[in-house]
C-alpha cells in the first residue's frame, strides 16, 4: 500500500520547455518507437522545406552518419536569425531550439505557407536529442551553437566570415529517451526525401548515406504528375485509361493534384499539407473525395450512363484509384504535433470547389478516357453488389447462434463472444481432422481448405467470390469483403492460418495473405490475422522432447544440446500429427507461438505482393536469382 502524503501546493510540479518534452515525449512525437525517432528528423527537414515553399531555398542536403545514429540537414535558405530576441534577451536561434512556441511562422509575414505553425518542432527535436549542433551563415558571417539534451552547451559562437546564407542542423537522438535503438533507417529517409522532391518542383535534394557509401540526388521537374506515374509503376497495376488527371493551381487554395484509375482492387490516396504527409487524411482528402463523387456522377447523368437497378457508391468510384493531393493552407490546424491529419473545416469545400469543375471539364474533353473510367466504376459496383450478397448469406450474429449459410465442413465453436473466438484456417481435410480433435471446442473453430486457393492478385472481386474455398472464408468470417468489410461483424477475434511447415504450406499461406491484403485488408490493419507456427521436427534427446519450427531451428537445438544421441522425426504434414501433439505445440494458447500479421509500409507491401504474385514473371525470376545463393537446400 502506498504511503499517504499531503496533497498541497508543493505537490504541483511545473515542467517547462525541455523538461516537459523529455518527461512526456509521446505528446509531441507520438511515442519513442522508430516512428517517433524519425519524427525528430522530419521536424528539422520540414523547417528546411518551409524555406523552399516560400521561395528562399532551392537545395537541401541530408547526411546520415556511418553508424546511422546521427543525421544532418543543410539548406541554402535565409538562415535562422542570430540577433537578440527583443523580449527573451537571448539570440533568436537559442529561443527557436529551447522555447516551445518560439518560431517565425505565426505572423504570416515571414512564411506564407508552412508545414508547422505550432512553434515547437525544433525545440522538441532538440529536447529529445543527445546532441544538436546548429550552424547558420547569413549577413556575411557563420555562427554555431551546440545543445546537449536540449540545453545550450556554451554560447552562440561566431566562426568567421561566410558567403551566402543557410542553416545546417546536426542531431543525435538521445538513448535515454529512445533506448538503444537510436539508429535511423536509411530506406525510410530516402523514401521521404524522394517524396519531398516530387512535391516541390525545382527542389534539389541530396542524400548522403555514409554507411552505404553512396550519394543520391532527387530532382523532379514534373512534380506531382511524375510522382503519380511512379506510384502506378511501383504498384504494378496499370491504368485502365490513357493519360492522367492533373491540376496545378497557383491561386488560393493553392494545390497540386493528380490521379488515375488502375486495375487494382483497392485505392491509394497520398495527401500532403504544405509539404507534410498526412497519412490519416483530413478535410483536404474529404474535399477530393467529394469532388470525385460529384464529378463522376454528374458526367454519368449527363450522358445517361447510369445502369438501371445498380447503386453507384463513392467506394465504387474510388476503387482502383491512385491519387496524390498536395495542398497549401495558410493556417493549417493539425490534429496533433505529429501532423498526421488536417482538421481545418473550410479546406474541404475549398478543395472540392477547385477540383470538381476541372475534373468535369477533363472528362468531357476526353470522352474515351471518361468512358473507360465509368466502365471501371460500374464493374466495381457490380462486384460490390455480389460481395454484399455473399456476406448476407451468413445471417447469424454470433458464434453460438443460428448456422444458416455456413459451409458444412466448418467445425464451429460454442462461445458467443467473438473476441474470445479463434478461427483456424487449416490446409487439407486430414490436418483439419487432427485440428478438430485437438482444439478447444468452446473457443476454437476449424475450417479446412482443399488444396491451394485462387491467386487473388490476378483476379477480380467477382472472380474471387466465385471461388468455393475463398467464398467459404468470407461466409465464415461474416464481416463482408472488399470495401464492405465491417470489423464489428467479424465472428472471430483471431483468424489464424495453420499450414504445413514446408514450402507448399508457405505457398498456401502466401496466397491467403494476398487474399486478405487485397480484399479484407481491414482485418490485418485491426490486428486480427495471425500465422500459426507448427513444428516441422520432433527431437527426442534422452527423456526430453523438443520441437523445431524449421531446419535452422533444428540446428540450433542440436548445437545447444551437444551430447546425447537425438532421435529426429520430420513431419510430412499436419495430418501426420496426433491430435494431442497438434494441441500441445500449435493450438494451446499457453504453449503455442503465433505471428501477428502487420502492415508497416503499404506502398512497399503493394510492390512486394505485385512482384511475387502478379502477372509479370520477370519480377519473380529476378527475386529468385538474386537470392539463389541463400538457398542451401530446396524442399521439393
Amino acid at each position: 500500500m502506498a504511503k499517504a502524503t499531503n496533497y498541497d501546493a508543493s505537490s504541483i510540479q511545473v515542467l517547462e520547455g525541455v523538461d516537459h518534452v523529455r518527461k512526456r515525449p509521446g505528446m509531441y512525437i507520438g511515442g519513442v518507437s522508430k516512428d517517433g525517432l524519425h519524427h525528430l528528423l522530419w521536424e528539422i527537414l520540414d523547417n528546411a522545406v518551409d524555406e523552399v515553399i516560400n521561395g528562399h531555398a532551392s537545395q537541401i542536403e541530408v547526411k546520415l552518419d556511418k553508424d546511422g545514429k546521427g543525421v544532418s540537414v543543410t539548406d541554402n535558405g535565409r538562415g535562422i536569425p542570430v540577433d537578440l530576441h527583443p523580449t527573451l534577451k537571448v539570440p533568436a536561434i537559442v529561443a527557436v531550439y529551447t522555447k516551445l512556441g518560439a518560431g517565425g511562422k505565426f505572423d504570416g509575414q515571414s512564411y506564407k505557407h508552412s508545414g508547422g505553425l505550432h512553434g515547437v518542432g525544433a525545440a522538441v527535436a532538440n529536447a529529445l536529442s543527445e546532441q544538436l549542433v546548429a550552424k547558420v551563415w547569413r549577413d556575411g558571417s557563420m555562427w554555431e551553437i551546440e545543445f546537449v539534451r536540449g540545453v545550450p552547451d556554451g554560447k552562440l559562437r561566431k566562426l568567421g566570415n561566410a558567403r551566402g546564407s543557410g542553416t545546417a542542423v546536426y542531431l543525435r537522438p538521445d538513448p535515454q529517451i529512445f533506448g538503444k535503438a537510436t539508429a535511423f533507417d536509411a530506406v525510410v529517409i530516402r523514401d521521404r526525401l524522394e517524396a519531398k522532391s516530387y512535391l516541390h518542383k525545382g527542389l534539389k535534394i541530396v542524400f548522403v548515406d555514409e554507411a552505404a557509401g553512396k550519394t543520391e540526388t532527387f530532382h523532379h521537374a514534373e512534380g506531382v504528375s511524375e510522382y503519380l506515374k511512379k506510384l502506378i509503376e511501383v504498384r504494378a497495376k496499370p491504368a485502365v485509361h490513357p493519360g492522367i488527371f492533373y491540376l496545378d493551381r497557383a491561386e488560393d487554395p493553392k494545390l497540386e493534384v493528380a490521379f488515375a484509375w488502375t486495375e487494382g482492387t483497392d485505392d491509394a490516396m497520398h495527401s500532403f499539407v504544405n509539404g507534410v504527409p498526412t497519412p490519416d487524411g483530413g478535410t483536404h482528402e474529404q474535399g477530393l473525395r467529394a469532388a470525385l463523387g460529384k464529378g463522376i456522377r454528374a458526367y454519368m447523368q449527363t450522358h445517361k450512363l447510369e445502369p438501371k437497378g445498380l447503386s453507384i457508391g463513392l467506394e465504387d468510384i474510388r476503387e482502383g484509384m491512385v491519387a496524390i493531393l498536395s495542398t497549401y493552407v495558410l493556417e493549417p490546424q493539425f490534429q496533433s504535433q505529429t501532423k498526421n491529419r488536417l482538421n481545418n473545416p473550410e479546406v474541404a469545400s475549398q478543395v472540392e470547389g477547385a477540383i470538381r469543375p476541372a475534373l468535369e471539364q477533363w472528362l468531357h474533353e476526353n470522352r474515351s478516357t471518361a468512358e473507360a473510367i465509368v466502365a471501371r466504376v460500374i464493374a466495381s459496383a457490380r462486384a460490390r453488389a455480389a460481395s454484399r450478397a455473399a456476406s448476407q448469406q451468413v445471417s447469424r450474429k454470433g458464434p453460438g447462434g443460428v448456422r444458416l449459410g455456413l459451409p458444412g465442413k466448418l467445425a464451429d465453436c460454442s462461445e458467443r463472444d467473438a473476441a474470445k473466438c479463434e478461427l483456424f484456417i487449416v490446409e487439407g481435410d486430414s490436418a483439419g481432422g487432427s485440428a478438430k480433435m485437438g482444439r478447444n471446442r468452446k473457443t476454437q473453430a476449424i475450417l479446412p481448405l482443399r488444396g491451394k486457393v485462387l491467386n487473388t492478385e490476378q483476379a477480380s472481386l467477382a472472380k474471387v467470390l466465385e471461388n468455393e474455398e475463398l467464398g467459404n472464408i468470407v461466409k465464415v468470417l461474416g464481416c463482408g469483403v472488399g470495401k464492405d468489410v465491417n470489423i464489428e461483424q467479424l465472428r472471430y477475434g483471431k483468424v489464424i492460418l495453420l499450414m504445413d511447415a514446408d514450402s507448399d504450406g508457405h505457398h498456401i499461406a502466401t496466397l491467403l495473405l494476398t487474399f486478405f491484403y487485397r480484399h479484407m485488408r481491414e482485418l490485418i490493419r485491426s490486428g486480427h490475422v495471425y500465422l500459426a507456427q507448427p513444428p516441422l521436427y520432433r527431437v527426442d534427446i534422452g527423456k526430453e522432447t523438443l520441437w523445431a519450427a524449421d531446419d535452422a531451428h533444428l540446428q540450433r537445438i542440436l548445437a545447444d544440446k551437444g551430447r546425447g544421441k537425438p532421435e529426429i522425426q520430420r513431419f510430412k504434414g499436419l495430418g501426420e500429427m496426433m491430435p494431442e501433439t497438434l494441441r500441445d505445440t500449435t493450438l494451446d494458447p499457453k504453449k503455442r507461438s503465433l505471428i501477428q500479421v502487420k502492415i508497416r509500409d503499404e506502398l512497399q507491401t503493394d510492390q512486394t505482393i505485385s512482384s511475387l504474385m502478379g502477372k509479370d514473371a520477370g519480377a519473380r525470376y529476378s527475386f529468385i536469382m538474386d537470392r539463389a545463393a541463400e538457398a542451401d537446400a530446396l524442399d521439393v
